[in-house]
């Protein structure tokens, strides 16, 4: 008897340990905060680094590995950062995301995601992803560096100042399109480009505002401060003026513009941009849409099948002129 008591104790002691040991305690913490950070990160939101290939596609140089790899690249680069501007913007906005309807449900504004390991992220991924910029190419590497430092100013100092604050939206954009540039070592690169670049990102900038007065109402200054000083009517006439003059800039590209063909051959790209342009106004004055554009370009069919035939035109029009 006495010869089983000290197996039976130890096991006793072994089961004991086991049952008390957090041996699994740890992992659903721990994938809470990579799936909290992973969904702040927004990767839907990262559609709009696209405007990165533009060079890449408007200088002729797709189909080159000698560039398409290190644009890849600055791509994946310019997705982190771009994801950690979104940590650092809802950890300043986390208590008018609160009053948000949609917002509130984001992990840091519901607490799925505590504001430790979110800061520690903002922090770490700019430190990683901005000397690997660098290293790829020093002036890629400094339009990094400006998308960040714009991307902060805003997000603390300059996102309550009206029209400023669309304007800012709009050099994000333009700051995208330019960080593709010296991956390509482009020479064909029209600056037209980047008026009709910068145009269309108003348009979704101020189409985002209006939604977001329609949606919230008498709450839109609780959310967001400038919100109080745009009116529909105003924002209408300034989504018409924008409209006008993307599509005017985009059709004096088309054919005056010195790196297109002679034969005026890109001008036919110009329906596909009319049609995809009204049919984003469409959605944003009779679908209600607009507050997501990410949403839209991922969502809407037309809109999608408007893109690729865009895109194919293009690729047509400049590769076998």
């Amino acid at each position: 008897m006495q010869d089983w008591q000290p197996a039976n104790a130890c096991r006793n002691r072994a089961t004991l340990v086991s049952s008390c040991t957090p041996q699994f305690a740890i992992r659903p913490e721990v994938n809470t905060v990579i799936t909290g950070l992973i969904k702040t990160m927004r990767p839907k939101q990262w559609v709009k680094n696209v405007f990165i290939f533009a060079a890449l596609v408007f200088d002729v140089k797709l189909f080159t590995l000698r560039y398409l790899a290190p644009t890849i690249a600055g791509f994946v680069l310019l997705c982190l950062v771009s994801g950690a501007v979104y940590i650092i913007n809802d950890l300043a906005d986390v208590e008018k995301d609160r009053q948000h309807p949609r917002k509130r449900n984001r992990p840091i504004a519901s607490g799925q995601l505590g504001a430790r390991p979110a800061t520690v992220a903002a922090i770490l991924i700019p430190l990683v992803a901005l000397p690997l910029g660098f290293l790829l190419n020093p002036t890629f590497g400094a339009t990094l560096l400006g998308y960040l430092l714009l991307q902060i100013a805003y997000s603390f100092w300059l996102k309550n100042a009206v029209i400023i604050d669309v304007m800012l939206v709009a050099g994000g954009f333009l700051l995208r399109v330019a960080a593709g540039v010296p991956l390509v070592n482009a020479t064909r690169f029209s600056p037209w480009l980047y008026v009709c670049m910068t145009l269309l990102a108003l348009l979704i900038g101020f189409g985002k505002r209006r939604h977001e007065l329609v949606l919230l109402k008498e709450n839109a200054n609780m959310h967001r401060q400038s919100l109080q000083e745009y009116n529909l009517p105003l924002l209408d006439h300034i989504i018409s003026i924008v409209t006008a003059s993307a599509l005017l800039a985009y059709a004096l590209y088309t054919f005056s513009a010195p790196n297109v063909p002679q034969n005026h051959a890109m001008m036919l790209t110009i329906p596909f941009v009319l049609y995809g342009i009204f049919r984003y106004l469409y959605l944003i004055h009779v679908k209600g849409m607009g507050g997501a554009p990410e949403e839209i370009a991922l969502s809407d069919r037309p809109l999608q099948a408007t893109v690729v035939l865009w895109g194919l035109s293009v690729v047509i029009v400049m590769y076998f002129e």
